[in-house]
């Protein structure tokens, strides 16, 4: 989780990791909380009347301030006060669950026709008019949206800013903070009409803006947009944007299944966290929502090599950045995290830094300065990441995992050149779109994958290139505004299983299959989409962790057979060949009548102890003539490797010596807290905030420092442990 904007002043910068052979001294015990300051929460409410549970907490609790209120996309309060003060709060009878504020970030022409939606415009909805998106309403949470772009102004219906409270939710411009492009970006994606032309052209678009300068909002306004979304009728609602807590009851992914059972088809990034497992991030997590991960549209993709290594290395444009495009090869040096100082001899080189502790615009005018003719950004954690430049730059700017920069390192060892090779690919994974399933409910997200890299679209004064979930979930959003215009009467439930029955599951660069887990069941094809005559939902099944020591569980999956043609439909199923320790319970055939639905259950039994501990997954065939629908599915044995602790924050409180931390335990923890280290020494230090026996979900703390801490910077070990396994985040943070 995230705490709130103002409190991200201060230095917390991801660093490299300690050696593996790390120990731990001997632990302390639990520090008792000394002191108390104001936070907010959002309190989920078990009682459906708002304005009866806001008195009672206005007479018992009086220097509680609420907030904000939310009655649409569920009941609950919006509420500020000292840390005292809402525990006792949240022992009230009326009280479902407590959740600390989230911050949330935006997620960062071929694409359209890629998909499948110029095909549709071949065919004809049911009052005999091309399919354009005509007629449908889609909501765009975000920064904001340029609604006097030529190529939206006729699209744009209206909307809410729910960050200036008003109802111009233009994006933030030069004056008013961090300018933002990202709404309108999104926009665009889903129903431009002019010199560049959207998935659903003619689609109304209503914009929120949720998310204000720098990009940057709360749980709280994510929330409250959702909230006037519902209220304006909107038909399909889009979110590009995201945290890094994969959990699948936080409050925003809950307000999205509320959304979604009131008829509106709600789409969402996955995050651009990957190539890791378990990184889909809240509001990905929704489990009725779409959640989307990025592929790659036909493009023209450089990989890196230093002199006659065989390894080809990845590399992610910043936005913004020129491309690039170097046909010979350049000398490459490293030049630390960026500073002047550290960027030396770079004249007609390529410079290769770390992330963190200078912006990225900083680290690139400084590698420009000095005459590098490229820059390369590392990640200083595991997996991609994507970046944006805040100012015009005239050298390329990548980034680059941690993985590939170690790599790329033992090449410069030898001083050879750093040569570029292009391919022009598709079709594949996006190294930084995130990947799951999710943790607690184990459910299989991605739902699908769409085009999400090197995206052209509208931005306030032109068009850009841009890449991210952000890109490929609005593609999603568009298909969904042609499917209503197609199918006015079909469910949100409808609408996900005829884009998932009929994705394109996509192939590894070795030949293999993505995981259901990584990819859903594929990339989109919206006009294969639009024609289905059967539906299968829910259009992926988990069954869930089956541990060793069971004998054999037999756990059943009720699924949905939906005939949507004008004629009866005999449906026969095919489950995976004969596999020790697995045996399936599944209806040889199921006959549909015309413009009907049946339901049957899809049994399976593990004997775990006949399997080796891990995920495991596969594909059900249903087959109605030629048609044919794989159904994923996924069951684990054994308690999965997920990470024990996420989502960390540090920050410094109002008053002296007074800090305020915040994680999630996605399954709780036996154990969790901090070890503090010198950075250049790794001299331990002392340990923070150490407790025992915590529940699952967001922890937030607020700790007296000791004044006999020195004063400065420090190597931070955030370590979780569950059930024998521990896990940990290191971080830098800074006490003052």
């Amino acid at each position: 989780m995230f705490l709130s904007k103002w409190m991200l002043s201060l230095f917390l910068f991801l660093s490299t990791s300690l050696p593996s052979a790390f120990v731990f001294p001997n632990r302390p015990s639990i520090q008792d909380v000394k002191v108390d300051i104001e936070e907010t929460k959002i309190i989920v409410l078990d009682d459906q009347n708002v304005k009866r549970v806001k008195e009672t907490v206005k007479r018992k609790y009086p220097t509680l301030q609420v907030q904000a209120t939310f009655e649409t996309a569920f009941y609950g309060l919006s509420i500020k006060g000292t840390h005292a003060e809402l525990k006792k709060l949240e022992e009230e009878h009326f009280v479902e669950s407590s959740h600390s504020l989230s911050e949330y970030k935006v997620t960062m022409n071929e694409s359209v026709p890629f998909i499948g939606s110029e095909q549709v415009r071949g065919i004809f909805d049911q009052d005999n008019k091309r399919l354009t998106g005509k007629g449908i309403k889609v909501g765009v949470i975000d920064t904001g949206v340029d609604f006097t772009h030529p190529d939206l102004q006729r699209n744009y219906i209206g909307g809410y800013d729910v960050i200036d409270k008003d109802y111009k939710p233009m994006e933030t411009r030069e004056g008013e903070g961090d300018p933002t492009v990202h709404g309108t970006h999104v926009a665009g994606v889903i129903a431009a009409n002019g010199k560049m032309r959207g998935v659903a052209p003619e689609a109304e678009i209503y914009a929120y803006r949720a998310l204000g300068p720098g990009g940057v909002g709360t749980s709280e306004s994510v929330i409250l947009a959702v909230e006037k979304a519902i209220q304006d009728g909107v038909d399909v609602i889009n979110l590009s944007l995201g945290n890094e807590v994969n959990g699948p009851d936080l409050p925003t992914s809950l307000a999205l299944n509320k959304a979604s059972e009131k008829g509106i088809v709600t789409v969402t990034s996955s995050g651009n966290s990957g190539p890791e497992l378990w990184t889909v991030g809240s509001p990905g997590t929704a489990s009725k929502a779409i959640s989307v991960g990025a592929s790659l549209p036909p493009v023209k993709f450089p990989y890196l090599q230093v002199g006659s290594h065989s390894k080809k290395i990845e590399v992610n444009p910043l936005q913004g950045s020129v491309p690039w495009s170097f046909r010979r090869g350049y000398p490459i040096i490293a030049g630390g995290i960026g500073r002047e100082n550290e960027i030396k001899h770079a004249l007609g080189k390529v410079v290769l830094v770390e992330r963190g502790g200078l912006s990225f615009t900083q680290k690139a005018l400084n590698a420009e300065k000095a005459g590098a003719v490229a820059l390369i950004i590392a990640n200083n954690l595991k997996g991609s990441f994507l970046g944006a430049l805040e100012q015009e730059i005239s050298i390329p700017v990548v980034s680059m995992s941690k993985e590939d920069a170690q790599a790329l390192k033992k090449g410069m060892q030898s001083n050879e050149l750093l040569y570029t090779h292009h391919k022009v690919i598709q079709d594949f994974l996006a190294s930084f779109s995130s990947k799951g399933p999710v943790t607690s409910t184990w459910e299989i997200k991605p739902d699908v994958v769409a085009p999400g890299y090197s995206i052209d679209s509208t931005i306030p004064g032109g068009y850009v290139s841009m890449h991210g979930t952000s890109m490929a979930a609005p593609h999603v959003a568009g298909a969904c505004a042609l499917l209503l215009q197609a199918h006015p009467d079909w469910s949100p439930e409808q609408v996900k299983a005829a884009l998932m029955n009929t994705a394109k599951p996509l192939v590894k660069p070795n030949g293999t299959r993505y995981a259901p887990y990584e990819q859903g069941t594929g990339r989109i094809q919206v006009d294969k989409a639009i024609k289905s005559t059967s539906l299968v939902y829910p259009s992926a099944l988990s069954y869930g962790v089956y541990k060793k020591e069971e004998s054999s569980r037999f756990i059943k999956k009720v699924i949905t057979f939906d005939n949507q043609s004008t004629r009866t439909q005999q449906y026969t199923i095919e489950f995976p060949h004969y596999e020790k320790g697995l045996k399936w319970d599944v209806p040889l055939s199921v006959t549909v009548a015309p413009k009907q639905k049946k339901q049957v259950e899809i049994g399976l039994e593990v004997e775990a102890d006949k399997w080796e501990a891990g995920m495991h997954h596969g594909a059900l065939l249903v087959q109605s003539g030629q048609e044919v629908i794989e159904i994923p599915y996924l069951f684990i044995v054994e308690e999965p490797n997920y990470p024990r602790v996420m989502g960390f924050q540090f920050v410094k409180g109002d008053e002296e010596e007074v800090y305020m931390y915040e994680l999630f335990l996605p399954e709780g923890a036996d154990e969790v807290g901090i070890a503090l280290y010198d950075p250049d020494t790794l001299r331990f230090v002392t340990y923070v905030g150490v407790e025992e026996n915590v529940e699952r979900g967001t922890i937030r703390r607020i700790l007296e420092i000791s004044k006999t801490i020195p004063r400065g910077m420090y190597k931070a070990i955030v370590f979780a442990k569950k059930n024998g396994h521990e896990d940990t985040m290191d971080v830098t943070i800074e006490i003052q």
